[in-house]
């Protein structure tokens, strides 16, 4: 499988929640939660049960990041802290690979401003917010 997406962490589901309509799949990444929320038919189709090897696909435009410090309060239900890798600056965006606690690589894409307004260094912190909707759900044939 090739996709565009630059994030696709390979993770175990760790528990499944249905509701009347979607379902939330919490899986465990490397030792971190990873929480999506998918259809009720996706969960049927995928075969997702509890221990399922599954593949969680992110586009990095979609990973929001802030800075570790202080009490910020989100409706995002992944919160992904790690050190900064590297930062690679275009002319407008900037490309940040966040090393996570648990050994996972992740990538976002934010603006330069962005990058500059909270101060993000190479070897500094930073956490990565992903929406549950935002993670799409893959599994191997």
């Amino acid at each position: 499988m090739k996709v565009s997406a630059r994030n696709n962490l390979r993770g175990v589901v760790t528990a499944i929640k249905a509701g009347a309509v979607n379902t939330e799949v919490i899986l465990d990444v490397n030792g971190a939660p990873l929480v999506a929320m998918i259809t009720n038919e996706s969960v049927h189709s995928l075969g997702l049960t509890v221990g399922a090897d599954v593949f969680a696909l992110i586009k990095a435009s979609f990973v929001i990041l802030a800075t570790e410090d202080g009490g910020l309060k989100t409706s995002a239900r992944n919160r992904l802290c790690g050190t900064i890798e590297r930062i690679t600056r275009g002319a407008v965006n900037a490309e940040v690979v966040l090393a996570l606690d648990g050994g996972t690589r992740l990538v976002a894409m934010i603006t330069n401003d962005s990058t500059e307004e909270l101060g993000l260094a190479e070897g500094g912190r930073a956490c990565a917010l992903i929406k549950a909707p935002h993670v799409i759900l893959a599994v191997e044939d």
